[in-house]
């Protein structure tokens, strides 16, 4: 195995500082720098992390792929249209935020934050006929630029009604622009195209989403 680059907290240099966002210098030799966009707290940046602390660590967010699975209805995936402001589209997503600090310590943080973020962006509250279930408790989207992570969560849910629907939940400068609903034709289709259905590009967990449903996963 490769030695690796070690980043030490004294190497490391706060550029830019934001309530939801950071920017820092890491100087991993000397006179070599590499920059990291962050949520976290220079403090707690993953580039600092022991290997133990890094394999323990929690995300930042969660991700949630949820499917709707009535009984005598064909299976249909949840996703949603979301105003992305780098992006600066409505992109097809999958409801998601970040872990609030009061339920960081809790054993189940990751899903307390799903079924929270999901009953605010779709207006579905999970029932006890309902299943949620972490599929990957940490993934990276672009560890070249940033160490922001996911926790991955499935939430299958087999007595909601449309009519509960409603994105009225959003809070802060979220914004967004209609359901979608796909079958798993549907899915395949737009898993294929690589395009949503308004023409599209859409988020690497969107991906996951569609792929994860359209390969049954979801069922095991």
């Amino acid at each position: 195995m490769a030695e690796r680059p070690q980043i030490k907290k004294e190497n490391v240099k706060p550029l830019f500082e934001s309530p939801y966002l950071r920017v820092a210098d890491l100087q991993y030799a000397p006179g070599k720098h590499y920059y990291d966009a962050t949520r976290r707290t220079m403090e707690n940046l993953t580039a600092v992390k022991s290997d133990e602390e890094f394999q323990s660590m929690l995300a930042d967010a969660v991700s949630c792929f949820v499917i709707l699975d009535g009984e005598g209805e064909e299976p249909r995936l949840l996703l949603s249209y979301e105003f992305r402001y780098p992006a600066g589209q409505y992109l097809l997503s999958v409801p998601a935020g970040l872990i609030d600090e009061e339920d960081r310590d809790k054993p189940d943080a990751l899903i307390t934050t799903a079924i929270r973020e999901i009953k605010e962006e779709t207006g579905l509250a999970i029932q006890d006929t309902d299943s949620v279930r972490i599929v990957n408790p940490l993934v990276f989207s672009t560890p070249g630029l940033t160490d922001e992570s996911n926790a991955l969560v499935c939430a299958v849910l087999r007595s909601a009604r449309l009519s509960d629907l409603s994105q009225e939940g959003a809070v802060g400068s979220e914004q967004f622009d209609g359901f979608c609903l796909l079958t798993k034709s549907q899915a395949r289709e737009v898993l294929g195209t690589g395009r949503d259905e308004r023409g599209k590009y859409y988020p690497l967990y969107t991906w996951a989403a569609l792929l994860y449903f359209v390969s049954d996963m979801w069922r095991q």
